[in-house]
């Protein structure tokens, strides 16, 4: 029987299953459907029925903070002129809306906030009682991370719903979901739901093989109308060599470090954005992808310890810190560089020759084809397989800078990692000299870096 919402809104028949679920009480749900399946209209109004029911805080958590706007808080639903988020909120629950912050606060004392995974620790002493993640497998995935601890402590719920990108963090929790009691999952087509009629979809084929050519048309009517998990990302950089790190089985639990060699690290410094680093060893020809971690809103100090507790926990010994060119840049606030800081934490900083981006791609492109990971950096790998070019809806065709989101950090710092691997030193002991004559050594020439 299909409980109904306190404004008499009806889910349609596909959407009974997820709907019955959170209002029988259910706590996790994982709903991957298809485009156009009114994902955010269910959750958009089971917030509002929870919100009335328990007065606390709700978060509605879309990628990035910027398509909060557009996407929920002014859509319009075509079908009936009004605002999808009044049509879930009525001005009747209402005490007070701040439409600059998109907050909405009811009658009851909860409050309605729409938030962005791309700035999750802002979030920082808040807390929440339900969560929705709209269009997940483009979220930040340490968003959800974050967030867990709140809504446990309050008992909460929290819903993710998405069509896929890849097999990427959505699919890991989309498993995850199916194997585990009191998880509700559920993936609808297309032609699961009937949402769209066969004519639709034809049209819909066809329009998306014309903008895109016919292979890349069929995956991404696969990925948006199908739910397949595996087609390439649309615009990927690195969609065919990712492709075969997964297909060749080169992640793995077995991808571990030599103890006679160090362990280097690429770095992208960030600033406003994540700092991200990659943990890497060079064996043979072969570079082994050992670790990998992003953050945002702490220094130095704070990469400088998780480094050390890393290494000490995996055994590793600590080789060269690789870093942007522009690192030896003196900060306005301190007066030093940031090579200077890290040195004063022990680190080891070597400038990478400063590049254009695109032959850093291009060098990720070579080096891809060699690597191996250890499965711990599934949320890097995750961001390397939807690091992706803008879309330029104008000209229906892709730009050629990058689309900056949580996953340009992961693949900048990446991106240094190809430009630097070859110079990864040895740091082998050289044998005594003979005694009465000198033997110069030979030139080494800063091919990947600069020896700072």
């Amino acid at each position: 029987m299909t409980h109904l919402p306190h404004n008499g809104w009806l889910p349609r028949e596909h959407q009974d299953k997820l709907w019955n679920y959170l209002q029988d009480g259910g706590k996790r749900a994982f709903a991957c459907w298809h485009r156009r399946a009114g994902k955010d209209d269910v959750c958009l109004h089971y917030m509002a029925t929870a919100a009335m029911r328990r007065p606390a805080s709700y978060w509605y958590c879309l990628p990035e903070y910027a398509q909060c706007r557009r996407a929920i808080w002014t859509s319009v639903n075509p079908h009936s002129g009004k605002r999808r988020i009044d049509e879930a909120f009525p001005h009747e629950i209402r005490a007070s809306t701040n439409e600059s912050e998109m907050f909405i606060r009811l009658v009851n004392g909860s409050t309605i906030q729409l938030i962005g995974s791309d700035s999750y620790s802002t979030a920082v002493g808040a807390s929440t009682a339900g969560i929705v993640f709209s269009e997940y497998a483009l979220a930040n995935p340490s968003a959800w991370g974050y967030f867990r601890p709140m809504v446990e402590e309050n008992q909460g719920w929290s819903i993710f719903v998405t069509t896929p990108r890849g097999r990427n963090h959505a699919l890991d929790l989309f498993q995850h979901a199916q194997r585990t009691p009191g998880w509700f999952s559920e993936l609808l087509t297309a032609e699961d739901t009937g949402a769209l009629t066969a004519e639709a979809l034809a049209e819909s084929l066809n329009e998306y093989t014309a903008l895109y050519g016919e292979d890349m048309g069929r995956a991404l009517y696969d990925q948006e109308l199908m739910c397949s998990f595996n087609a390439a990302v649309l615009g990927s950089f690195y969609a065919h060599e990712m492709v075969d790190v997964r297909k060749q089985g080169r992640i793995s639990d077995d991808v571990e470090a030599l103890p006679d060699r160090p362990v280097n690290w690429s770095w992208d410094l960030g600033v406003r954005d994540d700092t991200s680093l990659w943990a890497f060893q060079v064996v043979g020809t072969q570079p082994h992808i050992l670790f990998c971690h992003s953050a945002n809103s702490v220094g130095l100090e704070y990469y400088a310890d998780l480094i050390e507790r890393t290494e000490r926990e995996h055994g590793w010994k600590h080789g060269t810190d690789y870093v942007p060119h522009d690192a030896k840049v003196r900060e306005f606030t301190s007066g030093r560089t940031r090579v200077e800081t890290m040195k004063a934490f022990g680190l080891n900083p070597q400038l990478v020759h400063d590049h254009a981006v695109q032959d850093g791609i291009n060098a990720v492109r070579r080096v891809l084809p060699l690597c191996v990971f250890h499965s711990r950096c599934e949320q890097g790998i995750s961001a390397l397989e939807q690091y992706r070019r803008e879309w330029d809806d104008d000209r229906k065709a892709f730009r050629a800078s990058a689309l900056h989101d949580w996953t340009s950090n992961y693949a900048d710092s990446f991106r240094y990692f190809a430009m630097g691997w070859q110079r990864a030193p040895l740091r082998l002991v050289k044998p005594p000299q003979p005694t009465g004559f000198h033997i110069p050594p030979p030139m080494d020439l800063p091919r990947g870096g600069i020896r700072l």
